[in-house]
């Protein structure tokens, strides 16, 4: 029997604590945001991993499952045979999806397995001291690359969603981004088609989405837009790279 939780509010008014231009806020508004369009925000769940995100607790009133670094698509497979109709999202950053997690990552999208995963890629391990990541630039200067990531010593960035979109399991599979009004909006549309697709049928659904970190990018929030369009979707380029 599934029993649902009703909630007076799904998003807590309370003060934030990222960093200023960070975008994690953001996405996490936005998943609330579309689960309660859809009605399911008292059935929800949301499995976090381990980064800036995890902070999420404290801002989003849904079932929140906690996973062990890279674990989330582990967590959320065996969340899903127990309780298979509720809808799920696993909340994981590129350093958890894309390097200690990059076999649950890989191994739940080529089974299909019914939830949405929502990568938040910011080039670097934000809560850890901004050391050097999967998504890291080439050149990109780190806590662990002081003198910018190279192709001799690390190899190039890890494209997450290039790489799922070559499976056979997964339904939809995305890159989108948070950085202007506009994706804003494309991305609160995929992430709606994704948990849609979920309650509709059921399949794998994967959106990586390109976020900032001011703080280890040593830019100032208010360059934050150039920067990501001139240096980083030139490397991640928006698109939707799968959709059945």
């Amino acid at each position: 029997m599934n029993v649902v939780y009703e909630r007076s509010e799904h998003l807590l008014p309370v003060a934030s604590s990222y960093c200023p231009g960070c975008h994690h806020g953001t996405v996490e508004k936005l998943i609330v945001e579309v689960a309660q369009e859809l009605g399911i925000a008292d059935k929800m769940a949301v499995v976090f991993g381990i980064g800036c995100y995890t902070m999420a607790g404290f801002y989003m009133n849904v079932d929140m499952l906690p996973a062990l670094h890279g674990r989330g698509a582990a967590v959320g497979t065996g969340f899903k045979r127990v309780r298979p109709y509720e809808p799920l999202v696993v909340l994981q950053g590129d350093g958890d999806a894309a390097a200690i997690g990059m076999a649950e990552t890989i191994h739940a999208a080529a089974r299909g397995e019914n939830f949405m995963v929502i990568m938040v890629n910011n080039s670097v391990y934000g809560m850890t001291g901004g050391q050097m990541g999967p998504t890291t630039l080439l050149g990109q200067k780190t806590t662990t690359s002081p003198y910018g990531r190279s192709v001799k010593n690390s190899g190039y960035p890890m494209r997450t969603a290039e790489i799922i979109a070559t499976l056979d399991a997964p339904r939809l599979v995305a890159r989108t981004a948070v950085h202007t009004p506009k994706n804003v909006q494309q991305t609160r549309r995929l992430i709606k088609k994704g948990l849609e697709m979920q309650l509709d049928g059921g399949g794998y659904t994967f959106l990586e989405i390109v976020s900032a970190c001011p703080t280890s990018w040593k830019v100032k929030p208010k360059d934050i837009v150039q920067y990501i369009d001139e240096k980083v979707l030139p490397v991640f380029p928006l698109g939707v790279f799968k959709d059945e």
